[in-house]
This record gives C-alpha cells, structure tokens and sequence, in this order.
C-alpha cells in the first residue's frame, strides 16, 4: 500500500505515546504499531525537563519503530497545559472582482491574516478556526468556496499557548530526532478520535481527563465554539488517596487504577484491601468505602470547574448530545454516572475506535484518544505537505537499547500497567 503514515506524538504528564497509522482502502484509520513510555518530565501538560522528557520520547518512539517496522521521521504533536486559553475574532477579507470564485485560497489568505493578530507578550496563535463565513453581508455561511462576492469575513476561534511551552516541545521532539510536522491542541485531536459528525452538530461537550490537566471543546452546528483547559487531573487524585491513605504513591496510583470509584455510594462499607507494608512493616488496610469517598471529593471538584467552562461557553442549553467524557479518567468506575449527577448532562464514555480499522482493540481505549486523534488529524493537515516517515528495511529494524536507570523504570512502569490490564479485562 502507497498511503500515507502519520505518527502522532502525545507527550503527556504521565505517559508519551508514539501512534503509527494509515490509512485502508476503506479509508479507516489502520494502527501499525505503538509505543508507550512513562512521562518523567512534564507537569501539568507543560514540560519541566527536558532531558528526562527526550529520553522518555525516545523511548517511546524506539517501542513504535519496533512493532510498526516504520522509521519515524516526523510527528504530529500534540500541545496543553493551564496556559492554553482562547478567544473569538472577526476578520475581513476584500476581493479583487466579483467573476472570480471563492477559493481554498482565500480561505487560506484570510485565516493567515489571523495569525498577524497582537498577542499579549510571551504569547502566540496556535490554532486560528474559522467558524462561520459572511460573504457582502450574507451570514451564517459553512463553506464559501465557489461564490461570489467581494467582502469575505469570517468568525474566528484562536487558541494561544506560551511561546516558551511551544519552544520546549519543539527542543524536545528534535533533541529526539525527529521533525514537527504539525503542533495540535490536544482537545481538537480527541474530539476527532471519539466524536461523531452528529454529535458535533447537536451540540456536544468533549471532557478529556488526563494525568495533569482536563481539557474541554465544545461543538455546535459542527463548529468549535469553547475551548479550556482546567490544571487539575487524575495525578491530584492519586495524591489525595496518597495524603488520605498514607501510602506512597504508585500504590496511591495502584489501588485508584484497580480498586478506585467516582460514588462512593456504590461500594460497600465492610470491603477492605491490604496493602504490603514498607520494609518489613505490617500490612496497612485500607476501606473502599473510604478510597471512594477521596476520590469522589477530588472528582466533583473536577466536575464543578468543568461544569463552570461549560456554562462560561453560553452553549450549556444547547449541548443536545450531552457530554463525552474521555481520556485516562474515563477509566474510573462511575465516572459518567457522577458528571450526569451533578449536571444533569447526557454523559458517555468515549472511545477511539469510530475511525480505526478491525484488530486496533488493544488502543480502543480512552487513555489512548488523544494519540489517534493526532493521527487522524495529521491526515487532514499532511495533503499541503510532502512530509513521509518510511518503512524500514527489514534489516534495519531498530534493537531495544540496553539497560539504563530510565529504561529499567520504564519497564517496570509498563509491566505493572499490563499486568494491571490484563486482571481488569
């Protein structure tokens, strides 16, 4: 096959992930292979160390180049964080005549006109998403090529980021070898991987819970109408069982993967579960019952600020298709029955798998919206660029590089991960 591969780059506060991807003759969205590192070097969406995220990168993208067979080149990345924040604009565009038609060209014109906007020191556009077109004053316009008219103006969406956070993901993905195709907001990737044209048309709320940040979109009439990002997420979970518990944290992290509830209605008072004690010390026995009622505190904390964007956006009565809710804090038992609670909303888990071909159940997971969503999106955005990771020759393929400290870590991260997965499947 001659179709394109796209590698999306996730790079997450607690995992990166390195997504390979074409595309079949049906045009489904066919995974070749992935990798997956524990995030060492980024907080809160933003990273913190570079060197500890590059090696973390590579490690991950090594993982994909070994099962997909692919040398990866260039990847699409994906950017969040607290300083991502968004605003509306209208921009004008004026034609030379009326006998020409409206083209791909001028769209393109009018939206890199927005990109010339003044941002606030420190600041720059990342995305500049036209929402609805006016052609010599006719509104309400989707898609304008092929008219006439002399003044085109457009309604914009721009997401802006900090300079420096851009600048770091950039050293980072080439200090990794590798190219940035693309930088792609992470919400607009996920609402590609579990959204559907429906949905996004009905009016639809996108809740991705990751491990450092939740981030929202909002869609109605099939147009991006909010977006935020909330700096909270399921890592603050872990550190209140943590707190709560007094556990260190990968069995803070331990028992909220398997044991953990957003009700704490739904769990029984006499459950208990022990956990080894440090050093020869004796089992500590923790309550369910008490597990859950920690993490449904943290958890409608979450949702109130999530509750408020949604609100903030003025689309809140006019959601028709509720609330999706995805990511890795979509894995929580009752999650969707909590959001539905305490808004009153329609919630759905989201899954990635609308778009990818048969045999992708490995990655039909929440936790993995946001990688194949940059791989979908890169799709979009790869037809103006000649930009092509290649297959390696079979004799290339790349071995595992030998134990250091990270890779040992890695490894044992990634087992317990699996073995976790396997007991809850």
């Amino acid at each position: 096959m001659d179709s394109e591969i796209i590698v999306g780059l996730d790079i997450g506060t607690t995992k990166i992930v390195a997504m390979v991807g074409r595309k079949n003759e049906h045009g489904k969205i066919e995974i070749l292979g992935y990798g997956r590192s524990t995030s060492i070097g980024v907080k809160r969406g933003v990273v913190s160390n570079i060197e500890r995220t590059v090696q973390s990168i590579r490690a991950a993208v090594d993982e994909a180049e070994n099962k997909s067979g692919v040398d990866i080149k260039f990847v699409n990345v994906g950017i969040a964080g607290q300083h991502i924040k968004s605003i509306q604009h209208h921009g004008v565009l004026m034609r030379n005549n009326y006998d020409n038609e409206i083209s791909q060209l001028d769209i393109e014109a009018l939206t890199q006109d927005m990109f010339k906007l003044v941002m606030l020191p420190g600041e720059e556009i990342i995305h500049a998403l036209p929402q609805e077109y006016i052609i010599d004053n006719e509104k309400g316009i989707k898609d304008p090529i092929g008219m006439c008219g002399i003044r085109m103006e457009a309604n914009f969406h721009i997401i802006t980021g900090q300079i420096a956070a851009a600048k770091n993901i950039y050293k980072c993905v080439t200090r990794a070898n590798l190219e940035a195709s693309d930088l792609i907001l992470e919400p607009l990737a996920s609402a590609e991987a579990v959204l559907s044209k429906e949905e996004k048309e009905a009016g639809v709320a996108l809740i991705d819970i990751g491990g450092g940040t939740t981030d929202i979109a909002i869609f109605q009439e099939g147009i991006i109408r909010h977006t935020a990002v909330i700096a909270l997420g399921g890592d603050i979970i872990t550190e209140d069982i943590k707190e709560g518990c007094s556990i260190i944290k990968d069995q803070a992290e331990m028992l909220k993967i398997r044991f953990g509830s957003a009700l704490s209605s739904e769990s029984k008072d006499n459950e208990i579960v022990s956990i080894p004690g440090l050093r020869g010390r004796e089992p500590k026995e923790i309550s369910l019952k008490n597990l859950a009622n920690i993490i449904q505190a943290r958890m409608e904390d979450i949702i109130e600020h999530i509750y408020y964007e949604i609100k903030n956006s003025g689309y809140e009565k006019r959601l028709i298709a509720g609330i999706v809710v995805t990511g890795g804090g979509a894995k929580l038992k009752h999650v969707s029955q909590l959001i539905e609670y305490m808004t009153g909303m329609d919630t759905r888990i989201g899954y990635p798998n609308e778009h990818l071909a048969k045999g992708a159940d490995e990655i039909a997971s929440p936790m993995f919206a946001t990688s194949v969503g940059l791989v979908i999106k890169g799709f979009e955005l790869s037809d103006s660029k000649k930009l092509r990771n290649e297959f390696l020759p079979k004799t290339d393929k790349k071995e595992p590089k030998p134990g250091g400290f990270f890779d040992a870590l890695f490894a044992k991260t990634k087992n317990f991960f699996e073995d976790d997965n396997d007991k809850n499947s």
